[in-house]
């Protein structure tokens, strides 16, 4: 089994991995990327050419150092923005803090109560690739498998993945239709993709042992309903891997998968054990910062950014029910809320075979929240329903 050591360069902050992959552990690969000039490995014509065989795609292993979320995303960016995957693919593994990360298409609203997760310090970011609504912490791995778009293969990535978990920890999972991975009929793993030209990746998460009431909690909405086009996500029953052996943790799991992704062919699934190990660029730690990644902190900021999260949001309509009291009897309005790219605009109050009637507010123009939805319903429980039945008769 190949060991493996933590050494800090004397003239350099950040960390490489020593990794000795001979059974005798006398050849030992040091792996530090020199990540200002390996970037835009392209010729000069600025296309990317293909390898002159197979054999010459090497590989390597990233590990993030940071949890931040926004920084993990930048990262990733980067590097699909800024290499070529002609000769190199990159797995790069991380892990967040708590936070929820909605798709690209997505709207935020339609996803998790973002009042509430705000209020808990609980991150929301939008990620540039679609698919659906994820809770991440420390007890969930991130996988994204980068290649130029021609060599783009989730099958293969997601059977790294099976292969790595039987391989070392004696579990059996499943690939869904939906291209999630499945065990005992539950998923322990989401997937999405962003293909460009030329470069590409797919990512997904694995569950190991996150807080499962947390991200339950995470990932309840508002009551209210929400009428958009936005994508929207696919629920489905969870479990962690710790669920089923007690033995699986994040380092341990990060050096199966890095191991599996390296000692397989580039191309095709087949396992080449040490000796395509010892070709290979190995593991990297990677600490993401502007001196690294010229650029990286400007990219941090955009998916920080209030612009991207919550602004690229599509437009809809929120509409909650409100229940007025006229003596004894009970009269049922319908309150509805306009919101495009972020910000609140009309808001109307209808009821049955009337038209609505426009609620004149100071919240259009600001930004859209739950809290500010609900504020709007505490204040109309406050009118009495004769006075908003005569604001309606005034309208017609």
């Amino acid at each position: 089994m190949a060991t493996s050591l933590i050494v800090k360069g004397s003239t350099m902050t950040r960390l490489a991995v020593v990794r000795i992959t001979n059974v005798n552990k006398s050849i030992g690969m040091l792996q530090v990327a020199n990540y200002s000039n390996r970037s835009n490995e392209s010729n000069d014509s600025g296309r990317q050419q293909s390898p002159k065989s197979d054999g010459e795609i090497k590989k390597s292993v990233f590990i993030s150092q940071s949890y931040d979320v926004f920084t993990n995303l930048a990262l990733e960016d980067w590097i699909y923005r800024n290499y070529d995957f002609t000769n190199h693919h990159i797995l790069m593994l991380w892990a967040n803090d708590p936070c929820v990360v909605v798709g690209r298409h997505q709207n935020p609203f339609s996803e998790a109560n973002v009042s509430n997760l705000m209020n808990k310090g609980v991150e929301l970011a939008r990620r540039n690739s679609g698919g659906g609504a994820v809770f991440h912490d420390r007890g969930n791995l991130n996988c994204t498998f980068f290649t130029n778009r021609d060599r783009y293969n989730r099958s293969y990535n997601l059977n790294i993945l099976t292969r790595a978990l039987f391989r070392e920890f004696a579990i059996k999972t499943e690939v869904s239709d939906r291209d999630d991975i499945t065990l005992m009929g539950k998923k322990i793993s989401g997937t999405a993709a962003k293909l460009g030209r030329p470069n590409a990746y797919h990512h997904c998460t694995l569950l190991v042992n996150s807080n499962k009431l947390h991200l339950n909690d995470a990932l309840v909405k508002d009551e209210a309903e929400i009428v958009s086009n936005a994508t929207k996500s696919v629920r489905s029953p969870i479990k962690n891997l710790t669920d089923v052996n007690r033995n699986v943790n994040i380092p341990q799991l990060i050096s199966a998968i890095g191991y599996e992704y390296l000692r397989t062919h580039a191309i095709e699934l087949n396992d080449e054990g040490q000796d395509l190990l010892q070709k290979q660029r190995g593991f990297q730690l990677i600490n993401p910062t502007e001196k690294w990644f010229p650029g990286l902190m400007e990219l941090r900021e955009t998916f920080a950014s209030w612009d991207w999260r919550f602004g690229k949001t599509p437009k809809f309509t929120v509409q909650k029910d409100i229940q007025l009291k006229a003596g004894d009897k009970d009269s049922c309005f319908q309150l509805k809320m306009e919101v495009e790219k972020g910000v609140i605009g009309d808001i109307f109050i209808a009821m049955p075979n009337c038209e609505p009637i426009p609620v004149v507010s100071e919240l259009k123009g600001k930004e859209y929240t739950e809290e500010k939805l609900n504020g709007v319903v505490a204040a109309l429980r406050n009118v009495s329903s004769e006075n908003v039945k005569h604001a309606i008769n005034n309208s017609l």
